[in-house]
Order: structure tokens, then C-alpha cells, then sequence
């Protein structure tokens, strides 16, 4: 056994029984694996798989940043211990949840969502309130917003939470959905895309009917979506021994569809909400890493695509601090742990995948990045844009790049423009595929939770969205500010079971 890392956790056991213990934990290299290990003076010791590959974790590690202090974000909630002394990761995303309805019952649902015997629907002005909070995250307010829920269309209102979402200031705007609605109708699909919705973040767990019951109305959604003219993002919960191996089927789907589908965004299933007690051996079995997923990715494309073309998300931070130079004000960082999550763009071309990493040195390039931050004085931006001129074809091999890819005029343009608008050139004819890895009370890493960049906007303040779902804060925020289900239903004349699919025609 190696120590790699000693941090803090919570006891699993103690959170079923209804208490948050914070206890010690260790972050430890077993056989080539990397184990978060701890132990409750109650209950005793536990282990889980925090990385399949402690190589991979090792590159990934290397690109660790930790962000400024964010006053904004909540360390603790209501009664509960200080799990950390202070957030280290602005608001990347913030999450609005406007229902705890549905109309699907997943059994994964971090949520609950339909079976938590109340209604938690905050009203317009509330909504209001928590876009109006999250603009005014300190020291820089959250420039992009997810509506989600529940499902968020069973709201009737949700065009005009969405002009709010706009008028609030929000330059991103997406949705979470499962999709169900969307495949009844090519105009409400036109509606959201009139309303400026720029992404529709869509479940999507496989592509049999066996893995993803769902799968006809879903290939109906993206249809849709191509005559709507709107954009999506697969959101796959992968679980060992149910979808996970067809990983890379689904993203040949999306690499068939990408006129429509911008990005893939894989979550190893998260051991909360509706599967929060679980038995050991059972959630052993379900239990996926990055690395279990990458192998199944690697063997679908025959090492075309491998757990080498994937960095983590604060590798790219480089570029904001780029931005932030050239603009002379303050831009989103990326400073989510490692652990978090990593991606990579893949390119298709003559029906085949290409990593980003199989044609530009990316971390040359990044490095390259790092050092125009260092340029000082006058002119500074036509003196970035002449060291890309200069220097840029180091970074890329020509012959393997994809044609008609001009990475010299993309990176010139992001330099002079100064924006992450100017780099909308990375995604001609290519795809996202990522994965984020949220975490339950069994592999729990408060220095992971520190820097989370996925935030909720709540009556009670900006929560984290590993507390949030992982450590049930969602739950208390939740029912605090609901109703009981039978005085929902007699305030609205509506039963719960009307929110409920009955597999409607699709138009």
C-alpha cells in the first residue's frame, strides 16, 4: 500500500442513520488501483475504487489548480458540521431546480424525483430570487444557468422561467430533460429554440431497449431537434452490470448524429437519492470508475479512442487565464478537482473517430497558452495573435489534423475577439465526450468537494452539487420548502399521477 493523499470524508453508515460524521480518510495505491480508505470509530472501516488506473490518476493530478476563495458557496447547511473552511471553485454551471415532479420514475434518480411524498415547486418570485443569487456569486457571477428538476417540462411556466433566466443576465441557458415531451412535439422543440435555449442536456443510458427503454422516443427527440434546429448533449448514467458496455455505442450515436448531439457527458452512477442503501455487494457490482468506463471505450473503438486523449477539466485553465489578460476582467476558472472529471473532443471524418490529441500536441499547446498570460504592456493582443502566428504549426501535424481545419485562424481570432465565443471553431465537426464522476458518502473527498464548479441555487443559499445530492442538503432544502402531496393536489384540482408518461402518440 502507497499513501497518495490524506484528506476527510463522511461515515456511509452514519449518514443512513441520519447524521453527517465527518471522519479522516486516505487516499491509497493498491495493485495499480487508487482506494479512498477510511474509518468511523462506530462503524468501522471503508473502502472504495476511486481510480482504476493510478497512472492515469497520476497525469491527471498534475494539472491540480485550486481557485480563490468563493464566499458565496455554502460549506454547511442548517445544523450540519463544517465539512471545509472555505469553497475553492466559482459556479462553472449553476443548477436551478424548478420541480421535484416527473413524469418518468428512473431508478437511479439522484433525486427522488415523484416518490418523496411532497411538492417542491418554487413559485415565479422565488425562481426570481435564486437566478438574481447566482448572478451575484462573488467575485464573479454564474454566467450559466441549467433549468432542471424533476422534469422540468411538466412545468406549464417554463418559457417564462426561461425569459427570466435570459433577462437575469445568463449567456448560457440549458435544459435538463429526459426528453419524453420533446419527442411529442417538433413545435415545442421550435419553441425552445425560438426561446434561445442553447443546449438541451438530455438522458440517455444506451441505445437498446433493454439498456434504455426509452430509446424510440429518444431517436424521436433528436429528430426533432434536427427540424427545430436545436442542439443536444447525451447525459448517459452508466452502472456496472446494467449499460455500462455500451459506452462506446452510445458515442458512435452521437458521432452518427452530430449534425445534432454537441457532446456526450458520461456519470458513473452516483450512490444517492433513490439508491442510497444499497447492500455492499450490490453496490460493489454497480460501482463505475472512470477507468472501467474508458475500457470499455477503448475496446468498442479498437484503441482509437483511449484513456490517453482524456485530460481533466482544469487542464484548459490556462485559457481562461489567457482570456483574463486580454480582457483585463475577471473569467470562470476552471479549478474543479481533478477527480472530477475529464473529457476530450472527437472529430469525425470518412466515418472515423479522431482525437484532438492524435493531431495537436495539447500539452504543448497549453503550456504555449500559459506563457502569452506573462505578456505585459501595450498592444498586448496583437502581440499574442503574432506569437500564434509564429508559432502554432509547432503544436499541430497537418497531415493527421481533420480537412479544412484552420487551428492557426481559430486561435487568432480567440486571441483578437478575447472571448470563449471565439473558439466556437474547436467544435466544426466535432464531439465532446466527458465524463463527471459526482460523489456519494462512500467515496467522498472533501478536497474534491472544495473545489466542485457545479453549484444549485437554493433558497438557502449556493450549495455544492456534491452536498446538494450526495449528502442529501437537496433533500432538507427541499422539504423545507414544500407542500404535502394531498394539499397540492386539492390547491391544483390535479393528481400526482397525471405527471406520469402514458406513452402518447408522437407528432
Amino acid at each position: 500500500m502507497n499513501e497518495l493523499e490524506t484528506t476527510s470524508s463522511v461515515c456511509p453508515a452514519c449518514f443512513q442513520e441520519g447524521k453527517i460524521h465527518k471522519i479522516d480518510a486516505k487516499i491509497i495505491e493498491e495493485d495499480g488501483k487508487v482506494w479512498i480508505s477510511k474509518k468511523c470509530s462506530e462503524h468501522g472501516e471503508f473502502k472504495d475504487i476511486y481510480f482504476g488506473d493510478v497512472n492515469l490518476y497520476k497525469r491527471w493530478m498534475k494539472f491540480e489548480k485550486r481557485g480563490d476563495p468563493i464566499p458565496d458557496v455554502k460549506t454547511t447547511l442548517f445544523d450540519g458540521p463544517m465539512l471545509y473552511p472555505e469553497h475553492r471553485s466559482q459556479s462553472v454551471l449553476t443548477n436551478l431546480l424548478i420541480t421535484n415532479r416527473c413524469n418518468l420514475r428512473c431508478g437511479y434518480c439522484f433525486m427522488n424525483a415523484g416518490a418523496s411524498g411532497y411538492i417542491y415547486e418554487p413559485s415565479l418570485d422565488e425562481i426570481k430570487k435564486m437566478l438574481q443569487q447566482a448572478r451575484n456569486e462573488r467575485p464573479l457571477g454564474s454566467k450559466a444557468i441549467q433549468i432542471t428538476g424533476g422534469e422540468p417540462t411538466i412545468r406549464e411556466d417554463l418559457f417564462e422561467i426561461i425569459r427570466m433566466a435570459r433577462e437575469a443576465g445568463f449567456s448560457h441557458i440549458q435544459l435538463n430533460s429526459n426528453g419524453i415531451k420533446l419527442a411529442e412535439s417538433v413545435e415545442y422543440c421550435k419553441k425552445l429554440k425560438e426561446s434561445k435555449v442553447n443546449t438541451v442536456y438530455m438522458s440517455f443510458d444506451g441505445v437498446t431497449r433493454e439498456t434504455n427503454p426509452w430509446i424510440d422516443q429518444l431517436t424521436q427527440t433528436i429528430a426533432n431537434f434536427r427540424k427545430a434546429n436545436l442542439r443536444a448533449v447525451l447525459v448517459p448514467v452508466l452502472i456496472g452490470g446494467k449499460n455500462l458496455h455500451e459506452t462506446g455505442k452510445i458515442i458512435q450515436f452521437a458521432l452518427d448524429n452530430i449534425d445534432i448531439v454537441r457532446g456526450v457527458n458520461f456519470q458513473p452512477v452516483s450512490f444517492c437519492g433513490r439508491i442510497t442503501k444499497l447492500k455492499d455487494e450490490k453496490r460493489e457490482k454497480q460501482r463505475v470508475d472512470y477507468v472501467s468506463m474508458m475500457e470499455v471505450i477503448e475496446k468498442e473503438f479498437n484503441g482509437q479512442i483511449s484513456r490517453d486523449d482524456f485530460y481533466p477539466v482544469p487542464f484548459v485553465f490556462p485559457i481562461s487565464e489567457l482570456i483574463e489578460s486580454l480582457k483585463g476582467e475577471k473569467q470562470v476558472e476552471f479549478t474543479a478537482h481533478p477527480g472530477c472529471g475529464g473529457a476530450t473532443y472527437i472529430f469525425y471524418e470518412d466515418g472515423k473517430p479522431l482525437p484532438i490529441t492524435r493531431f495537436i500536441d495539447v500539452e504543448k499547446f497549453m503550456a504555449f497558452i500559459n506563457e502569452q498570460t506573462k505578456i505585459k504592456g501595450p498592444l498586448k493582443k496583437v502581440r499574442v495573435a503574432a506569437a500564434f502566428l509564429k508559432n502554432v504549426d509547432k503544436f499541430v501535424d497537418k497531415e493527421k489534423a481533420p480537412k479544412d481545419f484552420d487551428l492557426k485562424k481559430i486561435l487568432i481570432d480567440a486571441a483578437v475577439g478575447g472571448s470563449y465565443d471565439s473558439l466556437r471553431g474547436f467544435h466544426y465537426k466535432s464531439l465532446f465526450v466527458g465524463s463527471m464522476w459526482f460523489m456519494d458518502t462512500f467515496n467522498l473527498n472533501l478536497h474534491r468537494l472544495e473545489r466542485c464548479c457545479i453549484h444549485y441555487t437554493t433558497e438557502e443559499g449556493i450549495i455544492p452539487f456534491c452536498s446538494y445530492n450526495g449528502l442529501g442538503y437537496g433533500d432538507k432544502i427541499r422539504e423545507e420548502h414544500s407542500v404535502p402531496i394531498k394539499e397540492w393536489e386539492k390547491k391544483t384540482g390535479r393528481s400526482m399521477r397525471d405527471d406520469l408518461w402514458k406513452q402518447g402518440p408522437l407528432t
